[in-house]
């Protein structure tokens, strides 16, 4: 019998720890802080209930001299001391609740995104509005460490762009973002958490340097002679002393990517395809999607009629915004 009372104490605790984390899952707290962090759609409304209030380093400053000047006005019986201390401190009272009403019952909206490539900055844009009666100020947002301060006039509202660093190609979502306020008087900071649901498509990074696009095919019987010509654009080549002024490709010179001279071709051309096998064996697959990026701004910014051919995937030859924002999607979700 007694080798048996140590396996049943095991076995309550393992019945009691289980039963507590039930308990702690379920519970709010619990939820809030460490419970997955899901997006949130639509608008955000900020209740009492999701509004924190803690003081400040000044605010626990200020709370320790007043206990100071208390104690020294009950040692010397000063009643000028107790005036000054007990109305020092019905002001820290009333900032409270001005602190805490200044960022509950707000709404936050979450607004449009921009495509971006690799490397840049994507904003996002939040609407804050106030439906109240009375102004918002020093409203703060936090992400990653960086603050977006606005004021929020009575019944109206104010667009916020929340920047975050797009660092690799495909979806960007932001994290969580941090609203406080210090008003009126920085001893206290109300605070909330939202997660607004919002993503960015990120782009491939271009080549750094502006290379030549792949030559474009003629239609079957025909030959395509790159010279002098000046029918249709065929490609760019490095600038030579003996070009004309008129076929330098002026545009990259002055991003400072050297002089270029635009080649033309003598016949009209059918169709200009971005072929995936016709990169280099060498590139990886960063590479090879960041050449293919900078030929489909190449080849949309010189008015080119283009398709583009992946593994797996094959978009007809077109030209216009349309089909340039497709081919960067595709480029930028592939493999993902």
């Amino acid at each position: 019998m007694r080798g048996c009372i140590p396996s049943y104490r095991n076995e309550y605790r393992v019945r009691a720890g289980v039963m507590f984390e039930k308990i702690l899952n379920r519970s709010r707290l619990y939820r809030t802080f460490f419970g997955p962090r899901t997006p949130e759609p639509g608008s955000i409304y900020l209740q009492q209930n999701r509004v924190y209030i803690l003081p400040t380093r000044p605010g626990l400053a200020f709370g320790m001299a007043l206990g100071v000047m208390l104690i020294g006005s009950i040692n010397y019986n000063l009643s000028l001391g107790y005036i000054l201390t007990f109305l020092l401190a019905s002001m820290g009272l009333v900032a409270i609740l001005h602190t805490f009403r200044n960022l509950v019952h707000l709404h936050i909206t979450p607004g449009r995104v921009e495509p971006v490539f690799a490397g840049e900055l994507a904003w996002f844009e939040l609407f804050v509005e106030n439906r109240s009666g009375y102004d918002r100020c020093s409203i703060g947002l936090w992400h990653q460490g960086k603050s977006t301060q606005c004021d929020v006039a009575t019944a109206r509202g104010a667009t916020v762009s929340i920047p975050v660093a797009a660092k690799r190609r495909g979806w960007l979502t932001p994290a969580r973002i941090t609203v406080d306020t210090r008003f009126p008087i920085g001893l206290l900071r109300a605070w909330s958490y939202i997660q607004p649901d919002m993503r960015c498509i990120v782009y491939p990074k271009p080549d750094e340097g502006l290379l030549p696009l792949p030559d474009p095919s003629g239609s079957a019987g025909e030959k395509r002679v790159a010279g002098g010509g000046s029918d249709d654009f065929a490609g760019l080549r490095p600038y030579q002393a003996s070009d004309s002024p008129r076929h330098i490709h002026w545009k990259a010179a002055a991003r400072g990517q050297g002089l270029q001279t635009k080649v033309f071709s003598g016949r009209a051309a059918a169709e200009l395809w971005l072929d995936w096998s016709s990169l280099p064996a060498n590139l990886d697959l960063e590479s090879k999607l960041s050449r293919l990026t900078s030929w489909v701004l190449s080849a949309e910014r010189e008015g080119l009629r283009y398709g583009l051919r992946l593994p797996g995937l094959e978009l007809a030859p077109d030209t216009g915004e349309a089909h340039r924002l497709t081919c960067l999607r595709e480029l930028a979700l592939y493999g993902l």
